[in-house]
């Protein structure tokens, strides 16, 4: 996206202008509904994020700074935060079925499986929606540490816990730890 197209939107939004929800609409949907899936792994329940966020997003449009962050990145935050929320508001029913799931990956027998047909990206969607979102950002996105602290808005020490986590977790699914 243009800077200036950036800079138009963020206007339209300051300016309580319905149009600038069509914009974002146009231009960021298909992405915001890419991070909303990540964290909740339902076609149906992260279209409801993707909903939500966008009145979120409307709502606060009077909260975002330029100066603080781009506007992808806050974007990005209130639709993570309003999967993350919505995932906690299912409580243990998700929980539960999530951890089926795991259980289900363990059972997995390592010499079974050649090292070509791993599925990284699948098994990455096991794990803990924190830990995935930090592993996400930094393996498959390509950003640093620092990057992914800035663009989640994560502390740089949190990021470096959650990726130690993470990795640990993915060499339980893969045997070899």
């Amino acid at each position: 996206m243009s800077q200036l197209l950036e800079k138009h939107i963020v206007e339209l939004l300051q300016e309580r202008d319905e149009k600038a929800i069509s914009l974002l609409y146009e231009h960021y949907s298909d992405t915001l509904y890419g991070v909303a899936l990540k964290v909740v792994k339902d076609e149906e329940l992260a279209q409801d994020v993707l909903q939500e966020s966008f009145v979120k997003i409307w709502n606060k449009s009077d909260s975002y700074d330029a100066s603080k962050a781009k506007l992808f990145t806050w974007l990005f935050r209130i639709t993570r935060n309003t999967a993350i929320d919505k995932l906690r508001s299912l409580g243990n029913k998700q929980e539960k079925e999530i951890q089926i799931d795991v259980s289900d990956v363990y059972n997995l027998g390592v010499e079974s499986i050649s090292p070509d047909a791993l599925d990284l990206k699948k098994h990455l969607g096991t794990l803990d929606p924190k830990y995935q979102i930090v592993l996400e950002a930094l393996f498959f996105q390509g950003m640093t540490q620092q990057e992914a602290s800035e663009a989640l808005d994560i502390p740089l020490g949190t990021i470096k816990s959650r990726l130690k986590i993470g990795l640990r977790e993915m060499k339980k699914i893969y045997g070899a730890g």
